[in-house]
């Protein structure tokens, strides 16, 4: 994984956060966590936006225990729990106050995938980390990785790039899933993914 280079603080402060969530695709998970190394491409996101949309957490600009970490300067992992089954990792973006961030849906393996298969204990290879529940278990994400500042390789969990990242690659914009309490919110065209990658969560 010499090859990779760690995302500089930036990346997560510039830009509207839907130009972000595509600007992720292709970027690289690195999860040195429990002693053990793996890594894997982002294939999928969603936008979400505390300002104005139903659909996050931090709507409308709610401060709460859950959405703190929301509120700081982005480049931070947001981990919760969902549904008391399944962790869930955001990337929040902007400044501090700007509630915003972007759910990694799926990834592709990339390194470390025997580590992913004991893990997940899954047979079929497209199964490992085709969902955002997936993909943590997976990486040994859970909510003990909350609030962790993913430009920086000290905390075992690091969002990284290589140069060739992106290059023909076309992405697929499409409303989220499982939003259907958001009402007009669920219609934004807020989900990315890479076309005709695998390990879509849900084509």
């Amino acid at each position: 994984m010499e090859d990779i280079k760690i995302l500089a603080k930036d990346f997560f402060l510039v830009r509207n956060v839907t130009e972000i969530a595509k600007d992720l695709l292709g970027k690289i998970i690195i999860s040195e966590l429990g002693g053990k190394a793996t890594a894997a491409r982002i294939v999928e996101t969603e936008a979400y936006d505390g300002n104005v949309d139903k659909a996050c957490h931090a709507f409308p600009n709610k401060l709460t225990p859950r959405t703190a970490v929301m509120f700081k300067e982005g480049g931070r992992s947001y981990v919760y729990l969902c549904y008391g089954m399944h962790h869930l990792l955001n990337v929040v973006t902007h400044a501090e106050g700007d509630a915003k961030a972007v759910l990694i849906r799926a990834v592709e393996p990339i390194y470390g995938e025997d580590i992913m298969h004991e893990r997940r204990k899954v047979k079929r290879k497209h199964d490992l980390t085709n969902g955002p529940g997936k993909l943590t278990k997976a990486l040994g994400i859970s909510s003990e990785n909350n609030d962790l500042r993913l430009y920086k390789k000290e905390y075992g969990l690091w969002l990284g790039h290589k140069e060739e990242d992106k290059s023909d690659v076309e992405i697929v914009t499409t409303q989220r899933v499982g939003i259907d309490y958001a009402e007009e919110d669920a219609l934004l065209p807020w989900r990315y993914y890479i076309k005709n990658n695998p390990y879509i969560s849900k084509k």
